[in-house]
């Protein structure tokens, strides 16, 4: 079963192109993209990681992080468009 979170994420644009993505909610995401298209498949990669590591750390995942798959989701969302 697929399981969806919904999270704030903060996109830092960086010098040298590209952003630095993190989120409030888990600290312990930090990741980059370069184009905001692989944006959903980086920080999904990265919330992988961050899960393995609270279950490796039998630390909880933060309240309201772990959304029902079965509920309808409001979300805002970026939608890359070639000018």
């Amino acid at each position: 079963m697929t399981r969806l979170f919904k999270m704030p994420l903060i996109l830092e644009p960086q010098k040298e192109g590209g952003w630095t993505v993190t989120s409030p909610l888990l600290p312990e995401l930090i990741t980059e993209v370069d184009d905001l298209k692989d944006l959903h498949a980086v920080v999904s990669d990265a919330l992988s990681t961050v899960i393995d590591l609270y279950k490796d750390m039998d630390k909880q995942i933060p309240v309201g992080l772990v959304e029902d798959s079965e509920v309808t989701l409001w979300f805002e969302s970026l939608v890359p468009v070639e000018a």
